[in-house]
């Protein structure tokens, strides 16, 4: 591209990374640099980052949790600005006048790549050992659903929720007291408990047909589970802006990552042990899991992606094997994943697809696997979605009244589909009525049989006073489009 450029432009260069939080190899972008400046001159130069600084936390200084050697290897906005300024000077200056920032740079490279925490010889071990077939499930769609319905007997047009339900500001309260030491885990366990039960009665009480647990002991759908897996760490002031008014913490991935032990087995064997009904074990998937959070920079992205497949194939198993028969994994930032170029879009999309098997493909027929999407556009990679072999896959579709379902209807996709029918977004409570006519609208373009219903996306962020009177209008809803569709 630089050499395309037209000698009278000015070249703006984006030196430092702006999307992820490790320090800039100073003596190797130095040497790019004095590269391009040989060639197109140091005048008409201008170095930056390579995007906008929103993308990073602020200032690495203002963490007090981070230990000194990986706070070594990481730089916030704040730093990366420095770290232009030394390039600046390197350039104009010579080597001289920057030598001790070189050297700082050089030893901090050389320390993380030697680092005991950066590789595993075990989870070198584990990749190694995956086969074409740990990607695949014993059978096609068609026969897993002949089993699946055998043992889960569910109605048409069967009705779950996303995932999370209301996280009040009491759900909030007794976290932050037992993260400051103030409840003991058994005060907390006592509390979440108590939660769980309540939402698995009022799920019973207005006739849901697959339940969630609610997720009450979760404070984000990554953080939670990177603080369970190796290979990750975390800030204490590093927010970003995620959308609109709200910011999100993202943890760092620092090195290779394994799962010590089991992750959310105990709170859905308890929500499951509670009722005769089928409760859903809630993953968020592996790209979602690597997608949001800053991903470490000296391996491909597809095999960090591996990694965390790999991790969370170990918990879907364990999931199965401890009787939870439907496991959603979720990929909301499947799409958000895409590279911009379109030549590397379809390299990523077959191993971010290839990954999402990995983690699901380990279980037998009966256990249902289900997948969601919220808010995203999927005509341009319907196939890859159709390719994840889902048994199940939600989408948001109220906003736009089943207009994304266009892409499922032409495409025909095998397998079951769950288009949102109450916008969660919104306080609004949907009327039964509103909310059947997009079951309705649905079933025309969309065989009946696959029809699920379902919100558009988790209940988090809404108050009980509002999620419940939704999901009895949903639930109705689907009764009375089963009577007018049947």
């Amino acid at each position: 591209m630089i050499e395309r450029a037209r000698e009278e432009l000015v070249l703006s260069l984006g030196f430092v990374d702006g999307r992820n939080v490790w320090r800039t190899d100073l003596t190797a972008a130095l040497a790019r640099l004095e590269t391009v400046a040989e060639r197109h001159g140091a005048e008409r130069l201008m170095i930056g980052p390579s995007c906008s600084l929103l993308h990073v936390p602020v200032d690495l200084e203002l963490e007090t949790g981070i230990d000194d050697e990986l706070r070594s290897w990481l730089a916030f906005a704040v730093q990366k600005i420095e770290e232009l300024a030394v390039l600046g000077r390197g350039l104009t200056e010579g080597h001289e006048a920057v030598a001790y920032e070189l050297a700082r740079s050089d030893a901090a490279v050389a320390a993380r790549r030697s680092s005991a925490r950066i590789h595993s010889p075990a989870v070198a071990a584990w990749l190694e050992a995956v086969t074409p077939e740990m990607t695949q499930r014993a059978n096609a769609y068609p026969a897993r659903h002949e089993r699946q319905q055998a043992v889960l007997a569910l109605p048409l047009l069967p009705t779950t929720t996303i995932g999370s339900l209301p996280q009040t500001p009491e759900v909030r309260s007794a976290r932050a007291s037992f993260a400051s030491g103030k409840a003991t885990r058994e005060e907390y366990d006592s509390f979440l408990r108590t939660e769980t039960e309540r939402a698995i009665r009022w799920q019973e009480e207005i006739g849901v047909d697959v339940l969630v647990h609610g997720e009450f002991e979760r404070n984000d759908m990554v953080q939670y589970f990177a603080e369970q897996l190796d290979g990750y760490a975390f800030t204490t002031a590093g927010w970003v802006q995620s959308y609109g008014s709200r910011c999100v913490r993202p943890p760092i991935i620092l090195g290779d990552i394994s799962r010590p032990e089991p992750m959310t087995v105990a709170w859905s064997t308890y929500a499951q042990s509670l009722t005769s009904c089928p409760v859903k074990g809630m993953l968020t998937g592996p790209v979602t899991m690597m997608q949001w959070s800053f991903v470490r920079d000296d391996l491909p992205r597809e095999t960090v992606c591996r990694q965390l497949a790999l991790a969370l194939r170990d918990e879907v198993r364990d999931l199965e094997a401890a009787g939870i028969g439907v496991i959603q994994i979720d990929e909301p930032a499947l799409r958000e994943g895409l590279p911009l170029r379109a030549s590397e879009r379809s390299d990523y999309l077959a191993w971010a697809v290839e990954c999402f098997r990995l983690a699901s493909s380990g279980v037998d027929d009966e256990t249902q696997i289900h997948t969601h999407m919220c808010y995203s556009d999927f005509n341009d990679i319907i196939e890859a979605i159709g390719a994840l072999d889902a048994d199940v896959i939600s989408i948001e579709s109220a906003r736009s009244r089943m207009e994304l379902l266009n892409a499922f209807e032409s495409y025909r996709y095998p397998q079951e589909i769950g288009p949102g029918v109450y916008d969660i977004h919104s306080p609004r409570v949907p009327t039964t009525e509103e909310m059947r006519d997009l079951i309705v609208e649905a079933a025309r373009r969309i065989p009946l049989e696959q029809l699920w219903v379902n919100p558009d996306c988790g209940l988090k962020t809404r108050s009980w006073t509002e999620a419940k009177p939704a999901v009895a209008n949903l639930v109705e809803a689907a009764k009375e489009a089963r009577a007018v569709l049947a």
